[in-house]
């Protein structure tokens, strides 16, 4: 594999925001032969991400500041502290939001690489047809089961909204 860069520097990468969270593009599939790809997510205090599930990746999310929570699958964590690692498995409904009174920033890291493409993606799409259509390109399903008892529960707010 041929390398055309052996540092990333911590100003460095294109980035996009979401309505209260953002992707900060680290190193993508064409940088690691498509074996994984690593975004930073900087996040809004009191954010939910709407949970989802993955058909084609595993995600592995590394708290670098603040607070998270999550749920994954059945369980569920309140607080996820700066160096402790979050496993989001394919195949298994997740979500995460900033649990703590300033913002996070977290780092994950997608197995394969690939997903990293949606995120640009939906930061360009104006209309919910296209997040449907990005979801079904992606292999990734959305559900709102969970939403009412995480944002009453934990007084969060919507991504987007």
């Amino acid at each position: 594999m041929s390398v055309s860069t052996i540092v990333v520097k911590s100003d460095e990468g294109r980035s996009v925001w979401l309505g209260g969270m953002g992707v900060v593009f680290k190193l993508s599939g064409a940088d690691t032969g498509g074996a994984f790809a690593i975004v930073e997510h900087p996040i809004e205090p009191g954010r939910l991400v709407l949970p989802h599930v993955h058909t084609h990746e595993d995600e592995y999310t590394y708290v670098l500041e603040g607070t998270i929570g999550a749920r994954v699958g059945d369980h569920e964590v309140a607080a996820v502290r700066p160096g402790s690692y979050l496993l989001k498995p394919r195949g298994l409904m997740h979500t995460f939001w900033n649990a703590g009174p300033r913002p996070a920033r977290l780092l994950e890291v997608i197995v394969p690489a690939g997903f990293e493409t949606y995120f640009a993606e939906l930061a360009g799409a104006e209309d919910s047809g296209r997040h449907s259509e990005l979801a079904a390109k992606y292999g990734l399903a959305y559900s709102w089961d969970w939403v009412p008892t995480l944002i009453s529960r934990y007084h969060l707010k919507l991504l987007g909204h």
